[in-house]
């Protein structure tokens, strides 16, 4: 299996998670202030959403790539 049929895959199990989750989440973590030993943080849940249609991108992307023959140059 070369590359761009790897590349297919990768898009449509993407493709398919993105519609199955729809968003994800990361924690941002902060320094506010350093007074001497002491140090002031606070922690951020920030949240992303992935619209659908770039869902069905993926998918459709990656079946085209999975469809049509790609020939190696030697």
């Amino acid at each position: 299996m070369n590359a761009i049929k790897i590349l297919g895959v990768v898009l449509i199990v993407a493709g398919i998670t993105a519609l199955a989750y729809g968003h994800f989440s990361y924690t941002k973590e902060s320094h506010d202030a350093h007074l001497g030993k002491l140090e002031l943080s606070y922690k951020e849940k920030e949240t992303v959403r992935i619209p659908p249609w770039a869902g069905w991108v993926g998918i459709g992307a990656g079946a085209i790539i999975l469809l049509l023959p790609f020939t190696q140059r030697s």
